[in-house]
């Protein structure tokens, strides 16, 4: 914005004064003009003569009252502009906002890094660890026991013969011809004892076998606690590892605020500082004439030395 302010020259009181004064002296120069007519009339009434309209012809000194109101006119515009410059330059001034981050970037974290953790392992990896020799075995030892326990056990044929064998009767009738009953000599071929014997070597071949399979399964079963086991110490390793790491990250960038954060408030301190001297320096600021418009302003006042 063009101005003419200055730590000299007319203060704003003054200005404001002889800008009032410029308006009237332009307001009366126009009042004169205003009035200027080609001609008078006279109206005649009943023989009296009277003045309808003045003769106000056009001023001798027309040249001068019209170059003297533009003069008034310039000086008042110039101190309007500086007058309104002085409020623009206080208002903008106070408008001026600190923003620290402008200059010195708000400091960013580092990205967090993030445990990379094992997962569990299931029962089905237990039993890839066995040898091939080992798991063919423990299908042949569960497929014995399997079979051999469905023989022997409740419901099982074995125990069907057992259970059927002392309730049998040695002599039973059948209906070959219609109302004729044909009797039917029913010929044992097992014993009781034959048959618990049977039961009892059945039974031991199934512990065996079975106690093969639980040994087996007890194995697997152990090598998942185990794994699981080891993954978990693994996986706490990691996280007290990436929880480290994560700590020194936030550490340095908690540090990095603070400084931050100190420094911007004593930069925006000091800019509060230069913008109240600013504000001082503007606020007292006045209006320093030029030669072209000096001679209206003393027209109306002496300027202070």
């Amino acid at each position: 914005m063009k101005h003419s302010l200055a730590a000299t020259g007319l203060s704003l009181s003054q200005a404001q004064s002889i800008s009032n004064l410029c308006n009237q002296r332009v307001r009366e120069i126009d009042n004169k003009l205003s009035v200027v007519n080609n001609a008078s009339r006279i109206v005649k009434i009943d023989g009296v003569d009277y003045q309808e309209t003045m003769p106000n012809p056009m001023p001798d000194n027309v040249v001068e009252l019209l170059t003297e109101k533009a003069r008034l006119s310039a000086g008042q515009a110039f101190l309007m502009e500086n007058m309104r410059a002085k409020d623009e330059l206080l208002n903008e001034t106070r408008r001026k906002k600190f923003n620290f981050d402008n200059i010195v970037p708000f400091p960013t974290r580092a990205n967090f890094e993030l445990a990379t953790e094992l997962d569990e392992v299931e029962e089905a990896w237990g039993w890839d660890q066995l040898t091939t020799a080992e798991y063919n075995e423990y299908l042949e030892v569960e497929a014995y026991a399997a079979h051999i326990g469905q023989f022997i056990h409740n419901r099982g044929k074995l125990d069907q013969l057992r259970k059927e064998l002392p309730t049998m009767k040695t002599l039973e009738f059948i209906e070959v011809e219609s109302g004729k009953k044909t009797p039917v000599i029913v010929r044992q071929h097992h014993t009781s004892d034959a048959l618990l014997a049977l039961h009892e070597e059945l039974a031991t071949l199934h512990r065996e076998y079975e106690q093969r399979v639980n040994f087996f399964k007890a194995k697997v079963k152990n090598l998942v606690t185990t794994e699981n086991a080891r993954i978990a110490r693994v996986n706490a390793e990691e996280r007290a590892r990436v929880n480290a790491i994560n700590q020194k990250i936030q550490a340095e960038f908690d540090s990095a605020q603070k400084t931050w954060l100190d420094a911007e408030k004593t930069a925006k301190f000091e800019f509060q500082e230069v913008i109240e001297q600013q504000i001082k320096e503007i606020a007292a600021y006045r209006i320093q004439v030029p030669a072209r418009f000096q001679p209206v302003i003393d027209m109306f006042i002496t300027p202070e030395k």
